[in-house]
């Protein structure tokens, strides 16, 4: 099964750069009809996590992908789930 990674810890700081990745790995897996996404937050203090979270809320967003899935073994990694 394809799947995408998006570490986001090189650019944790970089508000802009940020939306725009998860803007690419959101396009990406809808092109390429990818199956699920990994989002790479990192655990630190959660506000990266938050930031990823709203961003996958927005209504247009929300449109493209089926569900989300928090790992619960490890709250510093976010699965986004595609029904292609």
């Amino acid at each position: 099964m394809a799947k995408l990674k998006l570490d986001l810890h090189d650019i944790y700081n970089r508000g802009h750069r940020i939306d725009a990745e998860l803007e690419r790995i959101m396009d990406e897996a809808v092109d390429k009809k990818i199956k699920t996404v990994e989002i790479i937050p990192g655990k630190g203090s959660g506000q990266l996590k938050k930031r990823v979270l709203r961003f996958l809320q927005q209504r247009r967003i929300r449109n493209l992908y089926h569900r989300v899935e928090k790992d619960s073994k490890n709250h510093g990694r976010v699965f986004v789930h595609f029904r292609h």
